[in-house]
């Protein structure tokens, strides 16, 4: 039996710290902001790249083993428990500076593994795993992200038309607000565009938009009239967080990177070079494979343990968190990245 998945248990410390924070007062309530955005950075500098794809056996082996999806199914449950223990959390005498480590907390948690992993369940063709990706969406209040990610980014990535793909010298707050508010609309647009095609009236419950929206606003509903006013805009500020760690991962993955128009005036098909890529160990086992994102968007339906790497894939300098730092910093950010899209584009 192949023990590989062992691996991914190692994301799980981030939830765990994150139990400790919401039980916990002081610098503890920052711990899984410590772990994600400070250690793991650290120890990606001393780490180098590793470039090795799986062979064929050892890929359909993998390919097939349901341990990797057990890991994924296990955060469900993990994530909502963790929220249910936020708010109950959320209603001690606490000082402003142990609310704000939870708050950001409950934020990594439901940017960096809710939507992550509903990411990853929401490319399978299984409905219960597509039931958990929107369960998972719920979490952060992005549950247009499904429609939107897998109709419309994943045709559009690396052109204009795409709300989700950075262009070039574009900052990181205004791509936020870009991304975030067209993103939306376009989800909707998709949306009116299937139920036109199958004859369907645009404002009824065949309208999966809307029912998100119901969903949504029930959840905040229910939030609300259990905890009160207050823990209610703490709940929001970490699921506004969690939907702002998405938009930053995906202003990495894709900044700069543009699709030519090919002949026919249509866009050139999608190559692992419209991605950018990072082959960082420990970022890979906590994100479960996102940063080999070249291979997902050159074949969507590849399951997170068998993406490959690619030798003509763009590279960032160093892991997704490393990267997530440095595009808060748009005058370093530029500097790093654009000298790397010239010699790219030659």
């Amino acid at each position: 039996m192949n023990y590989r998945f062992i691996k991914y248990f190692l994301a799980l410390t981030v939830p765990f710290l994150a139990y400790f924070s919401f039980n916990g007062t002081g610098i503890i309530t920052y711990a899984p902001m410590i772990e994600a955005f400070l250690a793991i950075p650290l120890l990606e500098l001393f780490f180098k790249p590793n470039s090795n794809n799986l062979n064929e056996a050892e890929e359909e082996m993998a390919k097939e083993d349901k341990s990797y999806d057990i890991v994924l199914y296990l955060l469900v449950p993990i994530i909502f428990f963790l929220l249910w223990e936020f708010l109950l959390s959320m209603r001690e005498n606490i000082s402003l500076f142990d609310k704000v480590g939870r708050i950001l907390s409950m934020g990594l948690i439901c940017g960096g593994f809710g939507i992550n992993v509903a990411h990853e369940l929401g490319h399978r063709n299984n409905k219960l795993e597509q039931f958990f990706s929107k369960t998972l969406l719920l979490s952060s209040l992005y549950m247009h992200f499904f429609i939107e990610h897998n109709r419309g980014h994943h045709k559009r990535v690396s052109t204009k038309e795409d709300p989700s793909s950075a262009r070039y010298g574009e900052n990181i707050f205004s791509f936020w607000l870009r991304s975030v508010f067209s993103g939306y609309v376009s989800a909707w647009n998709i949306e009116f565009k299937r139920l036109k095609r199958i004859n369907k009236y645009k404002f009824s419950l065949e309208n999966e938009m809307l029912r998100f929206q119901i969903i949504q606003l029930s959840f905040v509903f229910i939030i609300y009239s259990l905890f009160g006013f207050n823990i209610t805009i703490y709940y929001l500020c970490s699921a506004t967080m969690g939907f702002l760690l998405l938009e930053t991962v995906n202003y990495i993955e894709h900044y700069g990177l543009q699709r030519k128009i090919n002949s026919n005036g249509k866009y050139e098909r999608v190559q692992p070079f419209h991605s950018w890529n990072s082959n960082h160990p420990i970022g890979r086992i906590m994100l479960f494979e996102l940063s080999r994102h070249s291979d997902h968007h050159y074949n969507a339906s590849r399951k997170y343990q068998v993406l490959k790497n690619h030798n003509n894939s763009p590279e960032m300098p160093t892991g997704y968190p490393g990267m997530m730092i440095l595009s808060l910093i748009p005058p370093l950010w530029f500097f790093v990245m654009n000298k790397r899209i010239k010699k790219i584009i030659g």
